[in-house]
């Protein structure tokens, strides 16, 4: 009965991906290669300074943009990073995570009929929020290896382009995009005026080659990350955005309408996490990696994922991925079919976010099913 519900909700659905995650509700000790979320805790300082800033009262709202002291660190990484000269007068939003940037973003950039290019296999969201604005989800093929082409790139492009929106490190495919790819990005768009979206939800997790960022080589970049991966904060919704001065204090002035302003509590405590040095997670996740890689390579022919913590992997020709996930889910592993996140039903993504005992286990299991 769609009495009552708007029509911009009829091309949306419940995410595959929870839909597994109710299934995994349901299981008695499955082997959770599915979840996108980090299986380590937050760390013990950062718990503890949301302690104390609860304790001292630091529970109302903030400014709609986060309070000062948080915009203001973020701004001294910028200048670290970047070395920009006016790092520390850029526009600068705290952010109900990334996905709270990423629909304050597509909220005020998309008018109907505005075309949004996305790299497929891509993450789930950016379709669906460009759908629910009237946009045009315009699919960049990046199969095999998961890179897009320039060539690719102009062919998708015509008169109602308005945003380019990647990710790297991916989701779900753990590819970096090389420097070389990112220059090439940046020139389609500065030669066409494109706004371009850079989701960096997963900048930690780079196992192979340094991290780069499209906001180095493109001025007109809407630049997001978070700590709900890199501190395993993912319940305290943290995010921050800077980029374009316009689009960002519109995301601002939204921002006081929907979500009014980010935690409180979890603003004061990213202070201590933005001190907080992760380099023995990732350096946990690069040894998950490798465990995937090396376990998987040879029977399913897998593209080796240099960032994030996942891997998207072909099934036998076969078989849908749709088949093989619902096999695997037999056999209780539990994984994300690919087309969740992509036009095809080749793949599987799998979070190898997990205790290396079930990473092994299910890789046994895999195995043996093809």
């Amino acid at each position: 009965m769609n009495e009552y519900i708007a029509n911009r909700m009829n091309g949306i659905d419940a995410s595959g991906i929870r839909k597994v995650f109710d299934l995994a509700a349901k299981m008695e000790h499955p082997i959770n290669l599915s979840i996108g979320q980090p299986h380590f805790d937050v760390p013990d300082p950062v718990k503890k300074a949301a302690n104390e800033a609860v304790l001292a009262g630091k529970n109302r709202y903030t400014p709609t943009q986060g309070i000062e002291p948080l915009r203001n660190a973020l701004r001294k990484e910028l200048l670290s990073e970047f070395g920009w000269s006016d790092a520390m007068e850029r526009p600068m939003l705290i952010t109900s995570g990334v996905s709270g940037a990423l629909k304050l973003a597509f909220a005020v950039t998309i008018n109907p009929g505005d075309e949004v290019i996305l790299f497929d296999p891509y993450f789930v969201m950016y379709k669906h929020l460009t759908a629910l604005y009237g946009g045009v989800p315009v699919l960049v093929d990046t199969y095999p290896d998961f890179t897009p082409k320039s060539e690719d790139i102009e062919k998708a492009i015509t008169s109602k382009t308005k945003i380019i929106c990647l990710n790297t490190p991916c989701n779900p495919t753990g590819q970096i995009y090389t420097k070389e790819c990112l220059k090439a990005i940046a020139d389609i768009a500065r030669k066409h005026n494109i706004l371009v979206i850079s989701d960096e939800i997963y900048n930690f997790y780079c196992y192979d080659n340094k991290f780069e960022s499209m906001a180095k080589y493109y001025e007109k970049t809407l630049l997001m990350r978070g700590f709900s991966k890199s501190h395993s904060m993912t319940g305290w919704r943290m995010g921050w955005v800077t980029g374009p001065k316009n689009v960002v204090e519109k995301m601002t002035i939204l921002q006081q309408y929907s979500f009014v302003c980010a935690p409180s509590v979890a603003q004061e405590a990213t202070l201590v996490a933005l001190k907080t040095n992760m380099d023995d997670k990732i350096a946990d996740y690069k040894v998950k990696r490798d465990l995937v890689y090396n376990g998987l390579k040879d029977k399913f022919n897998l593209v080796c994922p240099h960032g994030a913590f996942y891997a998207f992997v072909p099934v036998p020709e076969s078989m849908t991925a749709t088949d093989f996930v619902t096999k695997a889910i037999q056999n209780n592993v539990l994984l994300i079919p690919g087309n969740v996140f992509s036009s095809k039903d080749t793949h599987f993504r799998l979070s190898f976010a997990a205790k290396d005992e079930d990473i092994k286990q299910g890789i046994d299991i895999l195995n043996s099913l093809v």
